[in-house]
């Protein structure tokens, strides 16, 4: 499907100030909440996280308050995540992400009358313990930034869903020898899930220098 869809070569810099201007074009939620809920998916080897920073940049310098929250922050506790051994993939794709904590802590409270408190993380998985961080005010009419793996395809109500893909063959070159256990998971996440057609902003980043991305056209 995505193969039909229209390609433009483009910087990373260029890409955050396209996306704000996509956020910018939305004037309400989904479900009409005054909150504008973003959801930038990929892999670790992918970088989620630095498209998630030129967003969040690029929506500052027009003068929006963001707050950016890494599903890192929201995994299981060691004894959860592990239940089935450190390295399976079937648990990685389907228990590690504390998915009721994400939509009690970060989306509830940006419903429609919702209060806007969001907690900006939950667990610290290195340290295997509750982080404590204080909850961050949202006010009405800014936007969440959710950055991770695997963030498709789990009912998350984002109002714009970006998907920064690899090939399989540049996602097996780019992923750590000691995190290769995991691309079984992501081989199972592009056959469930498809996310290059639950997403409506496609960023190919096989060349991290050449990124290409499907929002140009859109």
């Amino acid at each position: 499907m995505m193969d039909r869809v229209r390609m433009e070569a483009v910087s990373w810099e260029r890409l955050g100030d396209g996306l704000a201007e996509r956020v910018d074009g939305l004037t309400a939620g989904r479900d009409g909440g005054p909150w504008l809920r973003v959801g930038i998916d990929g892999a670790p080897a992918a970088h989620p996280e630095e498209p998630a920073e030129r967003l969040a940049e690029a929506l500052r310098r027009r003068g929006r308050a963001v707050l950016a929250v890494p599903a890192a922050g929201f995994l299981r506790p060691a004894s959860l995540r592990y239940e089935f051994g450190r390295e399976d993939p079937d648990a990685y794709y389907d228990t590690w992400l504390d998915t009721g904590a994400l939509r009690r802590e970060v989306f509830g409270p940006l419903e429609p009358g919702g209060n806007g408190r969001v907690l900006p993380d939950l667990w610290d998985a290195e340290a295997d313990r509750a982080t404590r961080s204080p909850y961050a005010e949202l006010p009405p009419g800014e936007v969440l930034l959710l950055h991770g793996p695997l963030l498709l395809g789990r009912w998350f109500p984002f109002d714009l869903a970006v998907h920064v893909r690899l090939s399989p063959g540049a996602l097996a070159r780019r992923t750590d020898a000691a995190e290769r256990w995991t691309l079984p998971a992501f081989a199972r996440y592009e056959d469930e899930v498809r996310p290059e057609e639950a997403a409506d902003v496609v960023v190919r980043a096989d060349d991290p220098q050449r990124p290409a991305w499907s929002g140009a056209g859109a």
